[in-house]
């Protein structure tokens, strides 16, 4: 199914230089429509690296609300509201959407997409806002839940490495018994997974491979050598070119997981006031998108 989805033809990039460009050409094209109106000086916006800190943020602040969720959310629902929010902010800048906003629309939009029912009173209701925030924070979901779906491209369904993840870890307890207890393996495994969910990976390999890379590192830490069952459960021992690829993989995956760097929690705050400061001026640039997209697709409104 992977190979015929719109993730693997749209949402899977070659390197995270083309990541780079891409978020920082968005920043620079709103830069240029907004400093011609003479409202803002440069100095009071956004450079990309400042735009980074506040998506790994809120990128955070997504897994946090999710793990927090009542009832509790299945993990394909968090991955497929991680990989919106991702993509999303490819080509839009925070500072023209609020990344908060578009982090509560993508776990909306992920739900009804997963099939997670919930009602919309439910979702808002595990804010933890008065229910008069609440209420707002609904209408602002609502309306910003049509812009996410085009901004999307209308590619809904999400592939997550959770699946695989299952996968391997069955054949591991069926075919290779140089593991006494697969199972031992899942604890440091779904760490990794979810530390990987925070960085890129899902746009630039594909779920097998970020399963896989899961279970190396988790059998690395726990001294145990995968390379035989790679190279024969997996059928690639007469294949050098296909087995030194993805031990390149893997080792590319673990590499950026490894490395990745939380934003400091100074840093954050300050560059939280910048961008209350942007959304709280009247721009005149988001509502009229908003408000078109609405007319063209009233029906999808409806929770």
């Amino acid at each position: 199914m992977f190979n015929n989805s719109t993730q693997k033809r749209c949402w899977i990039f070659q390197s995270e230089e083309i990541l780079e460009n891409m978020r920082t050409e968005a920043n620079k094209k709103f830069q240029m429509k907004i400093l011609p109106c003479g409202k803002l000086s440069p100095g009071a916006l956004l450079e990309p690296q400042e735009e980074e800190v506040l998506r790994k943020y809120y990128e955070k602040r997504l897994l946090e609300f999710c793990s927090a969720f009542k009832p509790i959310m299945p993990k394909s629902v968090v991955g497929t509201a991680s990989m919106y929010f991702k993509r999303f902010f490819l080509n839009n800048s925070v500072m023209e959407y609020h990344p908060r906003t578009i982090m509560l629309t993508s776990v909306y939009l992920a739900c009804k997409v997963d099939e997670f029912n919930v009602s919309s009173s439910q979702f808002v209701a595990n804010l933890w806002e008065s229910p008069a925030g609440q209420e707002k924070a609904l209408e602002q979901i609502l309306e910003y839940e049509l812009l996410l779906i085009q901004q999307l491209n209308f590619h809904l369904i999400v592939h997550n490495p959770f699946r695989p993840f299952e996968g391997f870890l069955i054949d591991l307890k069926a075919r290779y018994s140089a593991v006494e207890n697969p199972e031992a393996l899942r604890k440091t495994a779904d760490e990794f997974l979810s530390r990987a969910t925070t960085i890129d990976v899902g746009l630039l390999f594909t779920p097998s491979q970020i399963a896989i890379a899961a279970i190396h590192f988790s059998a690395s830490r726990a001294g145990i050598n995968l390379d035989s069952y790679l190279t024969e459960c997996l059928m690639l021992k007469d294949n050098n070119e296909c087995l030194s690829k993805l031990f390149e993989v893997i080792r590319r995956i673990k590499t950026l997981v490894k490395k990745y760097d939380p934003p400091r929690p100074e840093e954050v705050n300050l560059l939280k006031q910048k961008l209350e400061h942007l959304h709280s001026l009247d721009l005149g640039i988001i509502t009229s998108f908003a408000q078109s997209v609405s007319i063209c697709y009233p029906t999808l409104l409806l929770c």
